[in-house]
């Protein structure tokens, strides 16, 4: 069976977007975790904030009710920039800690520690990669391609299971699931265009 047979139109910049919007939705919660990681945006703003003396950079990712905090705990550590370089890196680590801990708790998740760079999931990545350069075209091109195949392997899957289903209860039960599992991934895209469900709903 050829995959044309499923293919999405990438014409349609509306539906793109959309496709964007559902890998978000669909992936699992803690992808959304990738401000605790060395490469997301808070600690990359923390570094900002850090190497230009300035804790209004950091500001917005906290609540109003830490930013006496916040500011106490920034002032402490920038005091040891150029003072002891082995204080100023526990510090520092301390800050950047803090800082996403009270982000994470900010939005209702658990903080689970620093993660390294290179952590956060490639679709999240890439979102950030196309606001860095202003080019969502790409990131649309690239993340069309991969819900395309993805769905096009599962619906295939279950026509080719199709044809077997009724010759063993094995066969049924193995045309079930992949049934069950194409059927519940098309539901979850029109839940979701009609805002009937998701992660962040609550939001």
């Amino acid at each position: 069976m050829r995959s044309s047979r499923f293919n999405l139109k990438t014409g349609k910049r509306t539906f793109l977007v959309i496709l964007v919007f559902l890998g978000l939705w669909l992936l699992p919660q803690n992808a959304f975790a990738h401000c605790d990681s060395y490469d997301g945006p808070v600690v990359k703003d923390a570094l900002k904030a850090l190497e230009n003396n300035d804790p209004d950079l950091v500001l917005k990712w906290v609540d109003i009710k830490h930013e006496k905090e916040i500011k106490e705990l920034f002032a402490k550590t920038i005091k040891y920039r150029t003072a002891d370089k082995e204080i100023y890196s526990i510090l520092k680590k301390h800050f950047l800690e803090t800082l996403v801990r009270v982000h994470r708790e900010g939005e209702g998740e658990p903080y689970t520690g620093l993660k390294p760079a290179g952590s956060t999931k490639q679709i999240i990545q890439l979102t950030d990669t196309a606001l860095d350069t202003n080019d969502i075209e790409g990131l649309l091109k690239k993340f069309n391609g991969h819900v395309n195949k993805i769905l096009t392997q599962k619906f295939e899957k279950v026509a080719t299971l199709d044809k077997v289903k009724n010759n063993s209860v094995q066969e049924g039960r193995d045309y079930v699931a992949a049934y069950v599992d194409y059927t519940h991934t098309i539901e979850m895209m029109h839940d979701i265009l009609e805002h009937k469900g998701g992660a962040h709903e609550s939001h």
